[in-house]
């Protein structure tokens, strides 16, 4: 008896069983207009999310996250400084917009698509700051080459 409460238990302690347990109480999505304004990370939006990231004349890393499991977009700056802003826009659903306190990087909270949509994210250093980019945007679509 004892070994199997022993296996039991080692099968929920593994990263498996902790994804299991949790899928079982948790919800891991909160869809659509749900996770607007929401942390991609919290809601599980990550697992499935897919990026929009320019090789070129992207200074600050700037990209552009989206899950579809979630029906949502957020915004992510990898290389900027303190003060630094991220926004992403989606035209009739939203914009949200995130300062980079410390470090270099910060993310947005999420904004939900439709099912066809037009996304842009900004990255916009501080005035005075120590970043040498000037403001930028990328754009997607729900048919743009996500990775």
């Amino acid at each position: 008896m004892l070994a199997i409460v022993t296996a039991v238990v080692a099968a929920v302690v593994t990263p498996i069983g902790d994804h299991l347990v949790k899928s079982l109480f948790e919800d891991p999505t909160c869809p659509g207009d749900a996770c607007n304004g929401k942390n991609p990370q919290n809601q599980g939006c990550g697992d499935d999310a897919r990026t929009i990231k320019p090789t070129v004349n992207n200074p600050a890393q700037l990209q552009i996250r989206y899950s579809e499991d979630c029906k949502a977009v957020w915004a992510r700056i990898e290389q900027g400084n303190p003060g630094d802003l991220v926004t992403v826009k989606v035209p009739g659903h939203g914009t949200r917009s995130a300062e980079i306190e410390y470090r270099y990087d910060k993310f947005t909270t999420m904004v939900a698509v439709p099912d066809a949509f037009q996304v842009t994210a900004c990255a916009t250093p501080k005035v005075g700051g120590k970043s040498t980019f000037e403001a930028y945007c990328i754009h997607a679509t729900q048919a743009s080459a996500w990775r």
